[in-house]
């Protein structure tokens, strides 16, 4: 037991100290300074390629990239990933998760560090779908992360089957790499097509999510046990958790995904800590699995009416109580806050003293330096979407046991 504390002291101490040591040398902008010419003269030269692809534009391609690009979105796996909770398959689902945090939050930090542009728009015709386009093109392009999301998510999914499922011939292990592989293929010519990315930032999104996906299949197995098994579980991945909202690259101009990061990062905090309180009662390898006689496909239906709205509820409500409690502690520890979209108030409020502080470096922001205003945004989202991991995981399969489901 005491050697377990002692490694999680250690490694923690480890990550504080590099996140100091990166902003007492201010690391993201020597980085950038290196990378970003480099990456801007690759998203000009790419352009006349862009608009070659672009001359086959018609109406059924516009509908299939823009579709292909909205089932590999973030938004598609975050209603996807709790389906796959109550569908009896709590391994692949917990693994797929904190695989997406883990990929999000390093695409998300070479996006920032690296701050390439897109393809400039004109020339190049931009086709956004949705909401969610929108927010994806004010972020930078290199890595691209459909591509990179899609390499780590559908590569590791394959290698589940392979390694969990019996009796698989050579042909179907063919086709499903084929299948991924196609998919690959077309999320990347999609991004182009829809003049999103630049072929740069489809390449570094492939050779980065093979890099992701090799690391991770090393390691699933160690991070599993110890989220099931492990001592100082909760404890360890909430200081980490905390300490990954800080370890993040200011760009160089304010984008959504620090935003998405912290979502992520309350996510998988969520999921891991519901997991590990539960894993014996609702995630064990024993539990009922979908298409079986234990859970046929009318008893899911009859989970997915009970738990979707239950979390959206506790999402609501999470975000709710954090946006009246957080300022109250950030008040009691003299903290100076603002808030750039959940609570108005503070908006208004901090105004003359927020401009310039949206680009604080990480050491700042983790001792609350008097110049600068904290966005409690970040913790308003952070509860908010930890809130709604863990209803997927403990919650809700509570409520399917008292309901027989």
């Amino acid at each position: 037991m005491e050697s377990v504390a002692v490694w999680q002291s250690v490694a923690l101490c480890g990550f504080f100290s590099w996140i100091a040591f990166a902003s007492y040398i201010n690391i993201t902008h020597k980085v950038r300074s290196l990378l970003q010419p480099w990456a801007a003269h690759h998203v000009v030269a790419g352009a006349p390629l862009i608009l070659r692809i672009q001359k086959c534009q018609n109406s059924f391609m516009d509908a299939l990239f823009s579709g292909l690009s909205c089932i590999v979105s973030v938004p598609f796996y975050t209603a996807f990933l709790p389906l796959l909770f109550w569908s009896g398959h709590g391994k692949l689902a917990r693994q797929m998760t904190l695989l997406m945090a883990f990929c999000d939050y390093l695409g998300n930090c070479l996006k920032d560090v690296v701050s390439a542009p897109r393809p400039s728009c004109p020339p190049v015709r931009r086709i956004i779908a949705t909401k969610d386009e929108e927010e994806n093109a004010m972020e930078y392009g290199l890595p691209s992360s459909h591509t990179l999301n899609t390499v780590c998510l559908s590569g590791y999914l394959v290698y589940y089957i392979r390694s969990y499922a019996e009796n698989i011939s050579a042909p179907y292990e063919f086709a499903g790499f084929s299948l991924v592989c196609l998919l690959v293929v077309l999320i990347g010519l999609g991004r182009i097509y829809l003049g999103m990315h630049s072929p740069i930032d489809i390449i570094f999104g492939l050779v980065f999510g093979l890099m992701i996906l090799l690391f991770w299949l090393n390691v699933h197995e160690y991070v599993d046990d110890f989220i099931t098994t492990g001592q100082n579980v909760i404890y360890f991945w909430g200081a980490l958790s905390i300490l990954l909202l800080f370890a993040y690259p200011t760009p160089e101009f304010p984008t959504p995904s620090y935003e998405f990061h912290t979502a992520f990062d309350g996510v998988a905090f969520g999921i891991v800590a519901g997991v590990q309180q539960t894993y014996h009662q609702f995630h064990h390898e024993a539990v009922a699995r979908i298409f079986t006689p234990r859970l046929p496909f009318p008893t899911f239906l009859g989970r997915m009416l009970v738990g979707l709205p239950t979390i959206l509820i506790v999402k609501f409500c999470c975000k709710a109580l954090a946006k009246w409690i957080l300022p109250i502690i950030a008040h009691t520890l003299g903290m100076p806050v603002r808030s750039t979209s959940y609570i108005p108030m503070l908006n208004s409020s901090s105004t003359g003293k927020a401009n310039g502080s949206k680009q604080r470096r990480p050491l700042h922001k983790l001792f609350f330096l008097s110049q600068d205003l904290f966005d409690i945004d970040t913790g308003i989202r952070f509860v908010q979407y930890a809130g709604l991991a863990w209803s997927v995981v403990d919650l809700v399969p509570s409520l399917f046991a008292y309901l027989n489901l």
